[in-house]
């Protein structure tokens, strides 16, 4: 056991702004709001329901997870963000069409109190998607700033103590690193001379961080997760966590494919489609789009299988991703996988998986677990990559060293012992020779 982190209380209020209030930032806040007022249980909520073991299973010491770390509650929470769109949180949760009306009118008031900062916005970037509440500036930089000072207004006007930043906007065109990503130095002139590798998303990290404000990135960009931002946010002791928050077909992955490997099956392919029908499956049917997000659904099978260890079971494993846009589907994701596996003698099998999920519903407790955690991490100290959160993430951020870990219920154990760590409890190793010897 170690001695526990000094941990700053939980007091005041926390700001959580959220950049896009389409249908997952409006389903969180929607979400929060029923809860607070007694109108439904925090399902899907880690920080809300979940529960950790502390010391030997024969102690029975299992607290809630809220009450065994000083998270912020939810009656101190205050929503804000930014969108394209002018809708408050109201109509724009209509216009997303994943919760009921009547469950929306049960909480309109508080969604109506939500209304959108101006955003930082470039079809460049997101190329399905316009609208009229968007930010001019002379150059990158001045937008930037402007969204600076959108992060102080905010936290003056409604008395904030602390902040978070969760990017939950559209899924931007790939890119890959450059060389204005490589130093504070070569990004704060990119972003002087509008640099076309700099994205939006980026502007608005770069925001957060500077202003040492944690940061969560719900979307496969690249986005917080370059050198010039690490580095950044090393200097201001800003958290971060992302990339992409795993909902879906990829948590299905995530939970099937640590079975089969640790059983030794062997998989010859894995055929992913999806049928989506709101604002993210239109944006995914671009395929710059596209293809950021199929890197970030691909790359876990990759590490979890390690094929490298086992060439003779995963070596040539056929892994195709489809993302296929269908309107009158709306928010309610179907997502099918066909599995073919090899076992015994080489004999084959097949497994096949029909999810029939509501995207927000599943990223909303994420978002908001990913807010109050990394608003723990800041009151512990806890600055740069939080990589104890990889838990709710397809493409998790780690160091360049080593690999990111996908396989979930690792994930879960590396989240529960960082919570130990920070309040001086003994780690869970489960090997559990104490009973016996």
């Amino acid at each position: 056991m170690t001695a526990p982190l000094q941990i700053a209380p939980a007091r005041g209020k926390l700001g959580v702004l959220l950049v896009g209030l389409g249908a997952v930032s409006t389903t969180t806040i929607a979400g929060v709001c029923a809860i607070r007022k007694g109108l439904a249980p925090p399902i899907g909520s880690l920080t809300q329901m979940g529960t950790i073991r502390l010391g030997r299973r024969s102690e029975g010491r299992v607290p809630r997870i809220k009450d065994f770390v000083p998270l912020a509650d939810l009656s101190d929470i205050v929503f804000g963000g930014w969108d394209i769109f002018e809708d408050d949180c109201y109509a724009a949760a209509r216009t997303a069409g994943v919760l009921e009306q009547g469950h929306l009118d049960q909480v309109r008031a508080e969604l109506e109190a939500v209304r959108p900062m101006p955003a930082v916005f470039d079809r460049r970037y997101v190329r399905r998607l316009d609208g009229p509440n968007v930010k001019k500036g002379k150059n990158k930089r001045d937008l930037a700033e402007q969204v600076v000072a959108d992060i102080r207004a905010f936290k003056d006007t409604h008395g904030c103590d602390r902040l978070v930043v969760v990017w939950c906007g559209s899924t931007e065109v790939y890119m890959k690193q450059t060389d204005v990503h490589a130093t504070i130095a070569s990004f704060e002139k990119g972003l002087e001379d509008s640099d076309d590798a700099i994205a939006s998303s980026m502007l608005y990290a770069y925001a957060a961080i500077r202003e040492g404000i944690p940061f969560a990135n719900a979307a496969p960009n690249l986005t917080a997760d370059i050198p010039a931002l690490l580095q950044l946010a090393a200097r201001t002791k800003a958290p971060l966590a992302g990339n992409d928050m795993k909902t879906g077909q990829t948590l299905m992955k995530t939970i099937i494919a640590p079975g089969l490997k640790a059983r030794l099956l062997g998989v010859r392919g894995w055929y992913s489609t999806n049928i989506l029908g709101n604002r993210d499956g239109e944006v995914l049917d671009d395929p710059e789009s596209f293809k950021t997000k199929e890197e970030s659904k691909k790359s876990a099978l990759d590490y979890i299988f390690q094929p490298q260890l086992y060439p003779e079971l995963y070596k040539d494993l056929c892994h195709v991703v489809r993302i296929n846009y269908y309107p009158p589907r709306g928010d309610n994701k179907e997502g099918w996988d066909n599995i073919d596996l090899v076992g015994w003698l080489g004999y084959p099998m097949q497994l096949k998986i029909n999810f029939l999920c509501r995207d927000s519903i599943l990223a909303a407790p994420i978002v908001l677990d990913s807010a109050l955690f990394l608003d723990l991490a800041k009151r512990a100290g806890m600055a740069g990559i939080q990589e104890w959160l990889s838990f709710y993430f397809k493409a998790p951020m780690h160091a360049p060293e080593v690999y990111p870990e996908h396989d979930l219920f690792i994930q879960l154990m590396k989240l529960k012992n960082t919570l130990r760590y920070m309040r001086g409890e003994q780690l869970i190793t489960h090997l559990g020779r104490e009973y016996y010897d």
